[in-house]
C-alpha cells in the first residue's frame, strides 16, 4: 500500500476552489472515487483524513471545497457565517457540488461511472443536495447531516441514500427526519435511514464536546456508521 495525496485546483465560475484527494498509488488502474463533504468550518484536515481512510479501503478519497482555496472558519460564528449563503441558496449550494463532481471526474485515476459522496454535518445536506440534482453518481451517505429538503425541482433521484443520525441530535429533530423520510419514499429512492441510540450531533467528531450546543463525539456510533458506509459502498460499486 502506497496512500498519495495532493491537492488540486478547480473552479465553480470564478470562484477558486481547492479539494485534497488520496488514493492508493500500489492499484493498478482505475478506481471509484468518493467525494467527501467538509462539515460547516470547510475543507479541514477531519476530511483529509476521511480521504486517506477511504483510499486505503481502494478507492480515491475527494475531499470537496465549499468555500474557496484557503477559507476556514475560525468558530462557530465565522463557521455560520460561511454556511449561510448555501443554506439560504440551494441553487448555489446545489451548483458548487455539481462542480466538485465534474472535477473527480477528471482525476485519471478515477473510474468516473462509479462515484459516491459522503458528507459530515453541513456536508451531509451537500451530498444529498448533489443526488436531489439528479447526479448520476451511485450513492451518498450522511453523516449526522442536515436532511432538510429543497430545490429538488422534480429531479429524478438516481443516488442510492444512506442517512446516518443520531436519536437525540438536536439540530435534526424528528420531525425533519420524518418529513426527509417523506421526501425520499415519495420521489421513489431506494434509501435507508440508521438511527444510534444515546447520540447526539457530530458523533463521528472525538473533538466534539458540546452537549449545551448538542455536538458529542459517541465512539460507538462513529464505529458503527463507518462500517455501514463501507458495507453501503462495496454494495453501490459492484
Amino acid at each position: 500500500m502506497a496512500i498519495v495525496s495532493n491537492t488540486v485546483a478547480y473552479l465553480d465560475g470564478d470562484v477558486v476552489l481547492e479539494a485534497f484527494f488520496a488514493f492508493d498509488d500500489a492499484l493498478a488502474g482505475r478506481r471509484p472515487a468518493v467525494l467527501i463533504n467538509h462539515t460547516w468550518a470547510g475543507r479541514d484536515d477531519f476530511v483529509a483524513e476521511k480521504a486517506k481512510k477511504l483510499a486505503a479501503l481502494g478507492y480515491l478519497g475527494f475531499a470537496v471545497d465549499m468555500y474557496g482555496k484557503g477559507v476556514l472558519g475560525s468558530g462557530p460564528d465565522e463557521n455560520m457565517k460561511l454556511m449561510q449563503p448555501f443554506m439560504a441558496d440551494r441553487a448555489m449550494l446545489q451548483k458548487r457540488m455539481e462542480a466538485a463532481l465534474a472535477a473527480v471526474k477528471l482525476m485519471p485515476w478515477v473510474d468516473d461511472s462509479k462515484i459516491a459522496a459522503i458528507g459530515f454535518c453541513f456536508g451531509g445536506l451537500c451530498s444529498l443536495d448533489l443526488a436531489r440534482t439528479g447526479a448520476d453518481i451511485k450513492g451518498v451517505v450522511s453523516f449526522h447531516g442536515l436532511l432538510l429538503p429543497g430545490n429538488t425541482q422534480g429531479n429524478i433521484i438516481k443516488a442510492k441514500i444512506l442517512a446516518l443520525c443520531g436519536r437525540d441530535d438536536p439540530l435534526v429533530p424528528a420531525e425533519q427526519v420524518l418529513a426527509f423520510e417523506q421526501e425520499m419514499t415519495e420521489a421513489g429512492v431506494d434509501w435507508q435511514l440508521h438511527t444510534y441510540g444515546n447520540t447526539m450531533h457530530g458523533f463521528t467528531n472525538p473533538r466534539a464536546n458540546d452537549p449545551a450546543f448538542g455536538t458529542v463525539y459517541q465512539p460507538d456510533a462513529d464505529r458503527r456508521s463507518w462500517i455501514a458506509m463501507q458495507n453501503f459502498l462495496e454494495e453501490i460499486f459492484v
